[in-house]
């Protein structure tokens, strides 16, 4: 990827009339058909930022947002080029809009990282749709590689989820079985081969726990993931990066990237593949810390649901569709 201008940010709120804002970018998973197309038709600042996509890739992805088909659609190395576009457009109508106060955080829950860097100037929209298509695709392939899948647990905290995977590893020596997401308090997502997981299902239930083995491409978030971490790495260190001018959350750490330490950033983008997800814990450390509203970007609901769980007296405004 040749280097890219340094984009220029969206002046949001120049009249400091509306509250600050943690922006929340939606992952893999909020897909949906359908998604972004009330926002491309609605406003033409939206339908810029699809039309811009569709020439970027060579091929038509908002048809593919607004029509399907869904097994298409939900493909990993379609979806989060996808979702990236969708939150993109949406946030630019809102932005033009002056619905958005200013920014004091940004988050992405895994792919949507990509899209808070991009939102916070770390890269222009080309160069980050590129990064977010070559990155699905090399999760693609790594699933295709090896046969594996993931498994929901449900009200089970990360002891009882590694104990699990540890009494799986003592059965199946040689297997791949770790804890890819936590994504809220009693839901916690384990990732590695396909025997690890459909074990672990078979021992949970001896153990008391609920668990879902789930329809996934492959075991994200997992060292199975390992040769995409690296294909991702190597296009990473062609791009031109600039210093973010917002903070944004690490899914690695649950804490705050250091924005002044670019190759860190690259860093834990590459490790977040292999390495659980931490979104839960960065939630609770922005609460914390950081002032603001929470807003999510379309498409889904899937952040707004999460912080329900986490915690139910913060409110987040939602703008899967315009409103």
């Amino acid at each position: 990827m040749d280097a890219q201008a340094q984009p220029q940010p969206i002046i949001v709120d120049p009249h400091h009339t509306l509250p600050a804002t943690i922006l929340l970018c939606p992952g893999q998973g909020a897909q949906h058909v359908g998604m972004g197309q009330v926002w491309d038709l609605k406003y033409p600042t939206s339908q810029a930022v699809f039309d811009e996509a569709d020439k970027v890739l060579g091929f038509e992805i908002s048809k593919l947002c607004f029509n399907g088909p869904e097994d298409q659609l939900n493909r990993t190395d379609v979806a989060q080029a996808a979702i990236y576009v969708t939150s993109i457009a949406c946030y630019r109508a809102l932005a033009e809009q002056n619905r958005i106060g200013k920014i004091t955080c940004a988050a992405g829950l895994s792919l949507g990282e990509f899209t808070a860097l991009h939102l916070a100037g770390a890269f222009d929209f080309e160069t980050g749709l590129k990064l977010v298509r070559l990155r699905g695709q090399a999760m693609q392939e790594a699933a295709q590689a090896v046969p594996s899948s993931m498994v929901a647990l449900i009200g089970t905290d990360e002891g009882q989820a590694q104990l699990l995977c540890d009494r799986v590893l003592n059965d199946l020596p040689g297997q791949v079985l770790v804890c890819a997401n936590f994504n809220c308090p009693g839901q916690i997502v384990l990732s590695g081969g396909l025997q690890a997981c459909q074990h672990a299902v078979q021992l949970a239930e001896e153990m008391d726990m609920r668990a879902t083995l789930l329809k996934v491409a492959g075991a994200f978030h997992s060292p199975l993931m390992q040769p995409a971490a690296q294909r991702l790495g190597e296009a990473l260190d062609k791009v031109q990066w600039n210093m973010p001018h917002i903070p944004v959350l690490s899914n690695v750490t649950g804490v705050l990237h250091e924005i002044n330490k670019v190759d860190m950033i690259k860093k834990r983008l590459v490790e977040q593949l292999t390495r659980p997800v931490r979104w839960e814990q960065s939630m609770i450390w922005a609460m914390m810390h950081i002032p603001g509203h929470f807003v999510e970007l379309a498409p889904g609901k899937v952040l707004s649901g999460l912080m329900r769980r986490i915690d139910k007296s913060i409110k987040v405004e939602n703008f899967a569709e315009p409103h």
